[in-house]
């Protein structure tokens, strides 16, 4: 592990070479605000949200950080702390009301200004296509679910890509499609809140469909600009030592491979070329058959990435379900710190899923999309915010990640979850999340102890290393 208590800033840094990407991440809904303006029309999040019961005290993103108009200031924050590159997300129905037809200039216009503002302070802008905001017409049109979803997909990324692609350092497809899917679409708990197993596996199906013909629509817009997707991975292990060989063994390794084939292979596998995996397959057909997979998809979706995004918060623990008919497995706790998630506070785990991929997947350059915590803040008098358990916790990850780069694995940017507190899905603005602080009524941002960490340590690593802001260091 890296010497961190001697000199923690500059021995980081220099576990990082002159051309990582360091910075800060958002999503459009959790930040923007301004939902019905400029021609924007509704998401399924704003119909979600607006449901009694949905959201956390009846939040909504109407307001959130209100970033449409602070746009400017929130870039001049981020070049006071040094931020390296910025991943933003783009509202489809801010640039395509409906999610099909003519393009909203003005909606598209916030975002042309927006990367142009970034590059004019020297920031990397890195956008992603898809962060859940789905247009509300093709939800009542069937959603994600139903096939032409793919296709309004890409015709969608064919008109950012043509109007933003000659500037962005990095375009991401889909952010977590597992969320979109199972959380939408499966469980309720995210908009479009359906509760519909077969539904959440056509949904997961024609995301990744979506992205594979979103490839093509990009590369011929803009060839240049480097093309990825971002998955949410979680390490699986069981909740046994490995040295445990009672005569429930096998059931604790079944455990593994079931959670581990929903929640990672079910992606990483076509993605990558090799389609869905036939174990997970099995596992899922008394819900369906699949008959959506139509020949030639997993083709589609196997397009070729120039990065992969990985975001990670937690690993999973798993044991055999202890009461009949239930899923069949049940997820545990070790007894170790969390966040205000409730999520276990796991460092090793993010080494481990990011070095699982470099080994069994074939070679791509790897972006750490977003890793990040919520915890309780609570603000002095003067202001300020220590936030010593979100500092430790950046600190710790950003040290598996230099090990990761020691010991050969290509990972080559890292993105901090998130640039301020906003909007947090379900859980409204109870969960904070920022390096930045924000306080809802007067919409005043103020920089955390993390912040200001992450700001020296990113000053350390170009006063050492040189300064980088692409897939290539550009």
């Amino acid at each position: 592990m890296t010497d961190l208590v001697t000199d923690p800033i500059t021995t980081l840094a220099t576990a990082f070479p002159p051309s990582f990407t360091f910075g800060v991440a958002t999503a459009a809904y959790q930040i923007e605000g301004a939902v019905a303006e400029d021609g924007r029309t509704p998401s399924i999040w704003d119909v979600f949200s607006a449901e009694p019961g949905r959201v956390h005290d009846g939040d909504t993103g109407e307001v959130a950080c209100d970033h449409y108009r602070r746009m400017p200031s929130d870039v001049a924050l981020m070049r006071d702390l040094g931020m390296g590159a910025y991943r933003f997300s783009i509202a489809w129905p801010r640039v395509q009301p409906g999610g099909a037809g003519p393009v909203n200039a003005a909606g598209l216009a916030f975002y042309d200004r927006l990367v142009d503002t970034l590059l004019e302070n020297g920031i990397a802008p890195w956008a992603t296509l898809y962060h859940w905001d789905l247009p509300i017409e093709l939800e009542r049109a069937g959603g994600w679910p139903v096939r032409d979803t793919a296709y309004r997909f890409a015709e969608y990324a064919g008109i950012v890509a043509d109007a933003l692609g000659d500037r962005l350092r990095g375009l991401i497809t889909l952010n977590e499609p597992w969320c979109s899917s199972f959380l939408g679409y499966g469980n309720g708990a995210h908009a479009p809140g359906r509760r519909d197993g077969a539904a959440a596996l056509a949904a997961s199906h024609h995301l990744l469909l979506g992205h594979g013909l979103a490839a093509e629509s990009v590369r011929a817009a803009a060839p240049s600009v480097p093309f990825g997707i971002t998955l949410n991975l979680y390490p699986t292990s069981p909740a046994v030592p490995a040295s445990y060989d009672g005569p429930d063994r096998a059931a604790y390794d079944d455990a593994v491979r079931r959670i581990d084939g929903l929640s990672n292979r079910w992606f990483l596998d076509p993605v990558f070329g090799r389609g869905y995996p036939t174990d997970v397959v099995e596992d899922v057909r008394s819900t369906s058959a699949l008959e959506f997979v139509l020949d030639g998809d997993t083709d589609i979706i196997a397009a070729p990435l120039d990065f992969l995004g990985i975001n990670y918060y937690t690993r999973h623990v798993v044991a055999p379900a202890a009461y009949p008919g239930s899923s069949g497995v049940d997820f545990l706790s070790r007894g170790l710190p969390v966040t205000a998630m409730g999520w276990e506070v796991d460092p090793e785990g993010l080494y481990d899923v990011v070095r699982r991929v470099h080994d069994e997947y074939p070679a791509v350059p790897i972006f750490l999309t977003e890793n990040g915590s919520a915890y309780v803040d609570v603000v002095e008098d003067d202001g300020t915010v220590h936030d010593a358990e979100r500092l430790a916790y950046l600190r710790d990850h950003l040290d598996a990640a230099g090990r990761l780069i020691a010991d050969g694995v290509d990972v080559r940017g890292y993105f901090a979850w998130s640039l301020m507190d906003n909007f947090e899905w379900a859980y409204g603005y109870e969960k904070r999340f920022g390096l930045v602080h924000v306080d809802y009524a007067t919409q005043r941002r103020t920089p955390k102890a993390s912040a200001r960490w992450y700001a020296n340590l990113l000053d350390a690593h170009r006063s050492g290393m040189g300064h980088g802001g692409g897939i290539l260091g550009a």
